[in-house]
């Protein structure tokens, strides 16, 4: 067999969950178990001048959401709207998600980043956490979170935040690309994701209501303060942890590349029941669909659009993300990106 042959194969493997992509599967987990539960990455922080494992960590993420960028505006050139998302995607991840916290950092002000909102980050929720900042990041963790974020996915859906602008979703679709094509499709998954997400979200919604609580009541009662804090750790080691790093990432090879964002995602879920009433669908023409499956399979939240297409039915689901590849992979045109009022075509082939 020839190099180039050789290298097709191996590809096809690692795209396929052939054995590559349980090993890559493998070194991921490893990696993400390290980084939260170790500290065997700070020496190598330290020794190319960064100050811990959470720097590198965010220099790791942010040149694997560049260079992953750079393959897939190529890979998707004829495509105005792919492009123009993943240039957001990467401008995001590279100043608000990872260059200003730094600096931030470097002036001595707090790291903060501004690209996340409550409740994927929980913290800035968190009464003893965000009181402590300046004004200006108080007012803008309860106005982005409370009020901008919702508001947007009333009008945009919520591919405004999954697809453009946060990192996890950043990550699934640059660096994730491979693997978008692994979401599982059947009836059980989709029982399944609706009730994980929405009990994730329960839990975040229970905990910051309760870590209110504790912030206003807690000096009087230390037992309600003691329930907060454990109820915060096991949080933050099961949802901020397991589930959106060693099972989010480390499982791109062998489950997909948006399994925390469909299944746990406090943030995707709660933008989700914002989209079911905004102005976000996907439109379908009527008597277009040819049934080659495409769109379904290249869905990466394992929604069945075959089934919709067929039916010549424009639908909304709370898991869609907008990222248009539905449309891009159609050989038909046959769906499209549309708010109500306003439509945002796909350049297709």
């Amino acid at each position: 067999m020839t190099k180039r042959g050789t290298a097709q194969r191996i590809l096809h493997d690692v795209k396929n969950r052939g054995l590559t992509a349980w090993l890559l599967s493998a070194i991921l987990t490893a990696f993400y178990l390290v980084l939260y539960f170790t500290g065997l990455l700070d020496a190598p922080a330290r020794a190319i001048g960064l100050d811990g494992k959470w720097t590198l960590y965010g220099l790791l993420y942010t040149l694997a959401v560049a260079c992953g960028g750079v393959w897939v505006s190529f890979k998707y050139r004829h495509n105005r709207y792919q492009i123009l998302r993943t240039a957001v995607v990467v401008f995001i991840q590279s100043t608000f998600a990872f260059s200003i916290p730094q600096l931030l950092k470097f002036f001595q002000q707090p790291e903060y980043y501004f690209s996340y909102f409550w409740p994927l980050k929980l913290e800035y929720l968190t009464p003893s956490y965000i009181f402590a900042l300046p004004l200006p990041y108080v007012l803008y963790s309860f106005v982005g979170s409370l009020l901008l974020a919702p508001l947007l996915a009333l009008v945009f859906g919520k591919r405004w935040y999954c697809s453009w602008v946060c990192g996890c979703g950043g990550l699934a679709n640059t660096f994730g690309e491979p693997w978008r094509h692994l979401s599982n499709k059947s009836g059980a998954a989709w029982k399944f994701e609706q009730l994980a997400i929405h009990t994730v979200l329960g839990v975040a919604l229970a905990l910051t209501a309760l870590l209110f609580v504790s912030w206003g009541f807690g000096n009087g009662n230390p037992q309600l303060a003691r329930a907060a804090a454990q109820f915060q750790f096991f949080y933050g080691l099961v949802v901020a942890s397991l589930l959106s790093g060693v099972v989010g990432v480390g499982l791109y090879p062998l489950g997909g590349t948006r399994l925390w964002c469909r299944f746990f995602c406090p943030m995707a879920a709660m933008l989700g029941l914002v989209q079911k009433l905004g102005r976000f669908r996907i439109a379908v023409k009527k008597n277009m669909c040819i049934s080659c499956g495409l769109c379904s399979k290249y869905c990466e939240m394992g929604i069945d659009v075959r089934a919709y297409a067929q039916a010549g039915t424009s639908f909304t689901r709370a898991s869609c993300v907008g990222c248009g590849l539905c449309a891009e992979v159609c050989p038909r045109g046959v769906l499209r990106l549309e708010n109500r009022g306003a439509l945002v075509r796909i350049q297709g082939h």
